[in-house]
């Protein structure tokens, strides 16, 4: 089948249906025709709402970082309709939360009790403000570190002996607190470990104002609305590339007088002639991937870029209960193993220990309408080695976990699990980027450039890159996801010469 649609028009395909292909489908204007190629059996990509027990609960992205008039998955969201009230106010999108959603709280040590709430504050008061302190070096040629983590790992043991106020039992009670603020990072920066993510561009990302919140009728909805208003046949689903055929010339049977420069071949067989392709594809997969996916190979600037770049892993763990053991109020139930520091290497047992790594639980909102669930959060090597256990084997460790941290060896077990398995998903493999030590932002632009390369090439824009990792500001992100679609969706407008207004949010 040589697919794409009749006409002379621009021929236009993109790989991927998420936000990144989405937003270039809803921007992009002047060409002949579209085609979106998703692997998947759904659009949205990295957003995936799931129905569990008697609610909704987000498989990937959970909210929406910063819901202002700066971010437009917000102004999106609102335009659909598909926020709550509270959004809308104008003091939530004010707020400077920098990507942390303050919310009630209870912090569990290993020992089986409650911990202060005055010893974790004081302990993420001083992680808060070296975070802050390690945004300080972009731009610097010589920053203190290579990694984040090994900055926030000196500046910890500089200021040891001030901890706890000198008494030893506090000062190890606030490093505890500390390695569990670490791995909170690591969920956030999604990362196996902060010794990964590099110092000297760690300041270039971009956390925007706003009460971070949440789709009371799932995150899906967004995908959903913006493919619902796409012409009927745009997106394929089901439909896998299995490598994209570019600086060729290719004709389809039957329309000898014109060519080609690009043609997708998918693992079905069919195929879909274009002049323009925009690859929307998971960094995480096209680590794994490129080498095969592109003929010819990409240039080898882009290939390294790839390589150097961070993707890592961040998963959730859902657990319903019968009856809730925690307080009505209590909206997030944090975990330190008490017997942890930042200064001292983790244990690379994961078979042990890959529990540890659960930073804690958000108690999902309201219990009405989810019942009585906890949205566990877990990153790293931790998390993929979780993906390779049976429901039962974590049924069963969340028990223990929980037993160990409430000190009550009789609390009941979940009754039922639901989890996410980014780092299996073949299209996937892996949740989002970061800037790795030994990467820049440079990179993101590298990646995001597209090809070929020569700007007098008679056949321009073959190929556009789009996706949270090809945004310099916003990787990692919903909003830096929908806002490449757009930017590559633009480049060709140009390209196009086809003026007109952009749709109305």
């Amino acid at each position: 089948m040589e697919g794409g649609g009749g006409g002379s028009g621009r021929r236009v395909a993109a790989v991927g249906a998420g936000l990144a292909g989405l937003g270039a489908a809803q921007r992009l204007r002047g060409h002949g025709s579209l085609r979106l190629l998703e692997a998947a059996a759904r659009a949205g990509g990295r957003v995936c709402t799931r129905r569990f027990v008697s609610g909704l609960v987000e498989m990937g992205a959970h909210w929406i970082h910063g819901p202002s008039p700066e971010n437009p998955i917000f102004c999106l969201a609102t335009h659909y309709g598909l926020l709550g009230p509270e959004a809308a106010r104008e003091e939530n999108q004010q707020v400077e939360a920098g990507g942390h959603p303050p919310l009630p709280s209870v912090t569990y040590g290993s020992s089986g009790r409650v911990l202060s709430p005055q010893v974790v504050n004081e302990a993420r008061d001083l992680f808060n403000t070296l975070l802050a302190s390690a945004r300080a070096f972009c731009g610097s040629e010589e920053p203190p570190a290579p990694s984040v983590g090994q900055y926030l790992r000196m500046e910890i043991a500089r200021r040891v002996p001030a901890l706890g106020r000198g008494e030893e039992d506090a000062q190890r009670l606030q490093l505890a607190a500390l390695a569990a603020c670490l791995k909170l990072e690591c969920c956030i920066s999604g990362t196996h470990s902060m010794d990964l993510v590099a110092l000297e561009p760690f300041g270039e990302y971009v956390s925007l104002p706003g009460l971070d919140c949440t789709f009371p009728g799932g995150y899906s909805g967004l995908p959903d609305c913006m493919l619902s208003a796409l012409p009927e046949g745009t997106v394929l689903l089901n439909k896998a590339v299995r490598t994209i055929w570019w600086q060729g010339s290719f004709r389809a049977e039957g329309d000898e007088a014109r060519d080609f420069p690009v043609r997708v071949e998918c693992e079905d067989g069919d195929t879909f002639l274009a002049d323009h392709v925009i690859v929307t594809v998971p960094l995480g997969f096209l680590k794994e991937r490129h080498q095969d996916f592109f003929q010819p190979p990409l240039p080898k600037q882009k290939a390294e870029a790839i390589r150097r770049l961070g993707f890592g892993t961040n998963n959730k763990i859902f657990l319903e209960f019968e009856r809730p053991f925690w307080e009505p109020q209590q909206q997030l139930l944090e975990v330190v193993w008490e017997n942890e520091s930042p200064l001292e290497e983790p244990s690379a047992n994961l078979e042990a220990n890959w529990f540890k790594k659960l930073v804690g639980f958000v108690v999902l909102q309201p219990p009405e309408q989810h019942g009585h669930v906890l949205c566990g959060f877990i990153a790293g090597k931790e998390s993929e080695y979780m993906e390779t256990l049976s429901d039962a084997e974590v049924l069963s460790t969340m028990t223990c976990v929980l037993r160990t941290l409430t000190g009550n060896p009789r609390l009941p077990g979940p009754r039922s699990v639901l989890r996410s398995r980014w780092h299996s998903a073949s299209y996937t493999r892996g949740s989002y980027s970061y800037v790795a030590v030994g990467s820049s932002g440079d990179d993101i632009d590298v990646l995001a450039q597209p090809l070929p390369e020569d700007p007098k090439d008679p056949r321009p824009l073959q190929l556009l890159f789009a996706g949270e990792a090809t945004h310099r500001t916003f990787y990692s992100t919903t909003h830096g996801a929908l806002l490449s679609g757009w930017r590559e969706a633009e480049r060709l407008n140009q390209l196009f010469e086809a003026p007109g207004p952009a749709p109305q949010l």
